[in-house]
């Protein structure tokens, strides 16, 4: 099947999958050809990451799947050139090009009109440059990404499709190099806190799209720009997680210690750590900086920077818990879990974020609400 018919089925997948609306938004991604800003990709293999590259068998389907496909190894180019020559390599991924679903998501909640002037934070490929500006024209569109190299690669991709956005290399929390200002800024990386150089660069009423990068809690936030470079706005219903800014990675979580005693417990790791159970955020709100961590085989634990953790364990009769630390986090989880079933439930929609220039605080309902959080 040809690159233009694989578009085209694409685009209709994310149609039905009720991730794509907008006609705009449809028309771009069945013209964009994605595989000019993919030439070449790694592919997981085992523990390990592949190279492939555009000769291979198959390259064509696997850029028209809607897979995440990862670019880039531990900050370098080296590492694509290491595996294609010698074999599947171990590596963290460092760029990519983003599952089509979830680019589909940020896209619309964007809600650009015509002749907004939109920045990017995080080039990565180029693609999503290039979806922007097929929606809306070069012109208005500017794209930045703090790694050189990636940002040329993309200059010349964008320009081999018809497209010239204003491309540049610096690090996107300080937002455009030249200090344009835009009516909405999309960031394809996430951010452990929002950057206050973006509410600068954006006119009030415009909106920042981004995704926040916190172990439990993380997924997509619109905000919309006051004045005095203040914002406030709502997490969104549809999630999406991306790598974050290099700035923005968080440390390495302790490494957990052996459980010599367990205990009976009604909350399970997965109703706590995975996005898709309802609990998760409100866990990262009452848990701040509590990472979850895969164990061997299918199993979580839970960890903190200042040493606490807990684990849980599956028997016959349920599930049990071990933790350590200075803190029983496994009971401040529960008692968080308790509280959440007390406020009815409430999803991630219901949450939203104020940022001034000395604070970012989460709240439930309304700005207002007595029950907030510091981001």
């Amino acid at each position: 099947m040809g690159a233009q018919r694989l578009r085209r089925r694409l685009t209709r997948q994310l149609v039905a999958e009720g991730v794509l609306h907008e006609k705009r938004w449809i028309d771009a991604f069945a013209a964009v050809p994605r595989h000019v800003f993919l030439p070449r990709f790694f592919v997981p293999e085992n523990g390990t990451w592949s190279a492939v590259e555009r000769a291979d068998p198959g390259w064509l389907e696997r850029v028209y799947s809607r897979d995440v496909l990862v670019t880039q190894l531990d900050d370098t180019p080296a590492k694509w050139l290491q595996a294609r020559e010698f074999g599947p390599v171990t590596g963290v991924p460092t760029s990519s090009s983003s599952m089509p679903g979830i680019m589909a998501i940020m896209l619309e909640e964007l809600l650009v009109r015509d002749g907004d002037r939109v920045l990017e934070i995080g080039t990565g490929t180029g693609y999503n440059a290039g979806l922007l500006s097929h929606r809306c024209g070069s012109g208005q569109v500017s794209t930045v990404d703090i790694d050189a190299d990636l940002v040329d690669a993309a200059r010349e991709r964008l320009a081999e499709c018809g497209y010239a956005p204003a491309c540049a290399a610096g690090d996107g929390a300080l937002g455009f190099p030249a200090g344009i200002v835009f009516d909405r800024i999309l960031c394809t990386a996430a951010v452990s806190t929002i950057p206050l150089a973006w509410l600068e660069q954006t006119v009030p009423g415009g909106h920042i799209v981004t995704t926040l990068n916190r172990p439990l809690g993380g997924g997509l936030v619109r905000l919309t720009v006051g004045p005095d470079a203040t914002a406030e706005g709502r997490v969104c219903a549809r999630d999406g997680r991306f790598m974050p800014l290099r700035a923005h990675r968080l440390p390495p979580p302790i490494e957990l210690p052996e459980p010599t005693s367990w205990r009976p417990t009604r909350l399970t790791m997965a109703t706590l750590v995975k996005p898709h159970r309802r609990f998760e955020f409100f866990a990262s709100l009452e848990l701040p900086g509590a990472h979850p961590l895969r164990l061997p085989g299918d199993g979580f634990a839970l960890a903190h920077p200042d040493g606490s953790w807990a684990r849980t364990r599956n028997v016959d009769s349920g599930t049990e818990v071990a933790q350590g630390g200075p803190r029983a986090l496994w009971d401040l989880a529960e008692r968080a879990y308790a509280r959440w079933e007390t406020l009815g439930k409430p999803d991630r929609s219901r949450f939203g974020l104020t940022v001034h220039q000395d604070r970012q605080t989460w709240w439930l309902d309304q700005p207002e609400s007595a029950l907030n959080w510091p981001l």
